[in-house]
C-alpha cells in the first residue's frame, strides 16, 4: 500500500543508552526476523511491520528504534513491537524504551 502524500508522517524515536548496542539489536533482529525481513545497510537495520516501518540503529553507546507511518495505529504497533521487546531482553541491565513522536507536514 503507498502512502497517500496528503497524510502527515508519523516519525517516533525512542534512544536507549546501552553499552552493548550491537548485541540488542542483533538479539532484536534475531527474534523478530522469524516474522519480519530486515534488510542492514551499515548500522541500520529496517523491516516493513504492518502498515508502517521499524528502524534499528546502532550507535556507540546507544540503540536507537524509529517508527514511521502515516496511521497512528501502525506508527504505535511498530513501538509495541521493538519496545516490548527490547524492554524484556534488556531487562536485567533495566533498559526503558521511551518514545517521542514527530509529525510532518503532508507533502502537498
Amino acid at each position: 500500500m503507498t502512502p497517500d502524500p496528503r497524510r502527515p508522517l508519523i516519525i517516533s524515536r525512542a534512544e536507549v543508552s546501552t553499552d552493548t548496542p550491537a548485541r540488542y539489536a542483533k538479539q532484536l533482529q534475531a527474534h523478530l526476523g522469524r516474522k519480519l525481513n530486515f534488510s542492514t545497510e551499515g548500522s541500520i537495520s529496517t523491516a516493513t511491520i504492518g502498515e508502517a516501518t521499524g528502524q534499528i540503529v546502532v550507535g556507540d553507546s546507544t540503540l536507537t528504534l524509529i517508527a514511521t507511518g502515516v496511521d497512528e495505529e501502525a506508527v504505535a504497533q511498530v513501538e509495541h513491537v521493538l519496545g516490548s521487546h527490547l524492554e524484556r531482553f534488556g531487562q536485567r541491565n533495566e533498559l526503558t524504551v521511551t518514545w517521542t513522536r514527530d509529525t510532518t507536514a503532508p507533502a502537498n
